[in-house]
């Protein structure tokens, strides 16, 4: 589920790879088809099938899962990958960008794995992954929406992975923090959105603060077929998560004079995609921020994002 482009289409692509049929799903029909013409160019004769959904929409979800087992065979591995990025300070965010967020990246994976896990149960096997976020563990500045339905989906997967314990079925919490997937073109600014993409663009590119997202979703794969309980992918990603359980009042005033450095709401106000924020750069501000973000903006390229 959001295998259409970025992280998703590249696990999709890994799985093909290693010999498996994939359905891959997400919301736009025309992005579906891009991916799967993308993935059959790399393996040729692979059996990829494409099902437009929204994760969001339980309904639509259930009949899914049934049209699939019933037409395609069990579902083998499940690997929730649906998110949306919304980057800006804390008084810009509305109720509707919690409700996106929350639809997506917490009752997506509800809405998906429970009909999927009845049908594993019958079948006593079964690898289900979800992909949550370093933001899950510690609360990163203007993400807070993005932060509160990641936090809520890693307390989901992990309580899943205790309930599933001796059954056979396995349940993998993946806990990435930034790739290389090329997002922050098509990740949703607000506030000041040139301002807020002239951080998040290059924090999303450069290779100190990002992974590749090719060896990520390969680690990913890894972990999940193997029934790994918990995927963490980058060594910063690990530090921050036991820094923040060391000393979680520490790490929130950290991230509260981190907030404070990072542009305030004082723009129009809009929600706008980060193709559209770059434009709102200066000339020069444009310039710095396109050499920063040269890494991810060939993964945009490469995966979909475009």
């Amino acid at each position: 589920m959001g295998a259409s482009r970025g992280l998703g289409l590249l696990i999709a692509h890994e799985l093909v790879g290693r010999g498996h049929p994939v359905v891959i799903s997400s919301r736009t029909p025309a992005d579906l088809e891009s991916a799967r013409t993308q993935i059959l160019q790399v393996h040729r004769g692979a059996q990829v099938e494409i099902r437009p959904c929204d994760v969001s929409d339980r309904e639509a979800v259930t009949h899914l899962v049934e049209e699939v087992e019933s037409t395609l065979g069990p579902i083998e591995v499940l690997i929730t990958v649906a998110g949306v990025i919304q980057v800006g300070p804390a008084e810009a965010m509305t109720f509707e960008h919690f409700d996106e967020a929350v639809g997506i990246m917490l009752q997506g994976p509800i809405n998906v794995t429970l009909p999927v896990l009845e049908r594993m149960r019958s079948r006593g096997r079964g690898r289900i992954g979800t992909v949550t976020s370093v933001g899950g563990e510690v609360t990163p500045p203007h993400l807070w929406p993005y932060a509160v339905a990641k936090k809520g989906a890693v307390a989901f997967s992990e309580g899943l992975a205790a309930e599933l314990s001796g059954t056979g079925i396995t349940a993998t919490t993946v806990v990435p923090g930034l790739m290389r997937t090329g997002s922050h073109e098509r990740a949703q600014f607000t506030g000041q959105p040139g301002k807020e993409y002239a951080w998040f663009g290059p924090a999303a590119s450069l290779p100190l603060l990002s992974m590749n997202a090719q060896r990520a979703a390969a680690a990913i794969v890894d972990g999940v077929l193997a029934g790994r309980v918990r995927v963490e992918l980058t060594p910063l990603t690990r530090v921050a998560t036991r820094f923040r359980g060391l000393m979680p009042g520490v790490t929130t005033h950290l991230m509260g004079v981190t907030s404070r450095l990072l542009p305030s709401a004082s723009g129009p106000g809009e929600t706008i995609e980060g193709r559209a924020a770059k434009q709102r750069l200066g000339s020069t501000a444009s310039r710095v921020v396109g050499a920063l973000t040269v890494l991810g903006s060939r993964a945009a390229r490469r995966n979909n994002e475009r």
